[in-house]
């Protein structure tokens, strides 16, 4: 196994950060904490990177323990935090030069690992960092956590304030990464980009609410989701909460994602239901199930 994890937990004071976590990323793996902000995945990365000790629980990386083989893991692993950390006020060029020698290597020395992604900011090497885009800062970011040849690599939200088309480049270019052997843990609160990891825990308050691919989680939900959608979308949130059967009631989009109690729920009840309350252009009509539908129900009943 690449990483490890058993009983982890952390608090800060009186606040929990993680509470009692488990998991483990198989070698080769591109595995994603799922999850808002706040719910505890920056702090797991600071615990897996040694940067911080847990209160509780053990941990390995690489098949080093985290607080007896510190010195080890930091060799084997990279790290791309969510904020952009590397040097402003250094090129491009200064900043893998930099990175590379902290390692005792060169660029050159592993110019294969990362080429696909150099190629695209070379042309701008003599460039300040603080001058980049968004989507350059990122490219940069993650050369420069390549740079020695990691084992294992860990992306903390690293799409976070990146433009779509930036994220898409960027996940395929962690699929190309994956494939030559590096296990990958990404963190992301964006819920469409879970479906492009091989496993993901959904993650909330500090805890793991499940594990599992995005296939099974979604494929093995059991109840019927409905898109609704009426002219006054304010007043159908508060109209459906108050429908006597319910069971949850969000909004999902263009439409409200409606969940009801009842196996042998009728649409059309529900459609003269709402048209006694005034509403028109009324729709219902079944939803397919997303990773977001499956972790808004997780989170109710773990409230």
């Amino acid at each position: 196994m690449s990483i490890q994890v058993q009983n982890i937990s952390k608090s800060y004071r009186n606040n929990v950060a993680v509470s009692n976590i488990s998991f483990e990323v198989k070698e080769g793996e591109l595995f994603g904490l799922i999850g808002p902000d706040g719910a505890g995945k920056t702090t797991l990365f600071r615990i897996l990177t040694t940067v911080l000790l847990a209160n509780e629980g053990t941990a390995a990386v690489a098949d080093f323990d985290v607080v007896k083989e510190y010195k080890s893991i930091r060799k084997s692993i990279g790290y791309m935090p969510g904020k952009f950390s590397l040097y402003q006020d250094l090129t491009v060029a200064e900043n893998l030069t930099f990175f590379a020698t902290i390692f005792g290597t060169t660029l050159e020395e592993n110019y294969n690992l990362i080429k696909e992604i150099y190629v695209q900011i070379e042309p701008f090497k003599d460039r300040k960092a603080a001058a980049l885009s968004g989507g350059m800062k990122q490219k940069l970011a993650l050369c420069c956590a390549l740079i020695h040849k990691p084992k294992v690599l860990f992306l903390d939200e690293p799409t976070t304030g990146v433009d779509p088309v930036s994220r898409k480049e960027f996940w395929e270019m962690l699929k190309r990464l994956q494939k030559k052997g590096i296990s990958i843990l990404v963190s992301t609160p964006y819920m469409d980009e879970a479906a492009l990891c091989d496993r993901i825990a959904l993650i909330q308050k500090g805890r793991i609410l499940k594990i599992d691919t995005p296939e099974n989680i979604t494929s093995k939900y059991d109840k019927t989701i409905y898109n609704i959608r009426t002219k006054n979308t304010h007043q159908l949130i508060q109209d459906l909460k108050k429908y006597p059967s319910q069971y949850s009631v969000y909004a999902f989009g263009e439409f409200i994602h409606y969940i009801d109690k009842n196996s042998d729920f009728n649409s059309l009840e529900l459609e003269h239901y709402l048209k006694e309350q005034n509403h028109t252009e009324i729709s219902i009509t079944v939803s397919e199930t997303t990773i977001e539908d499956v972790f808004m129900d997780l989170t109710t009943l773990n409230q």
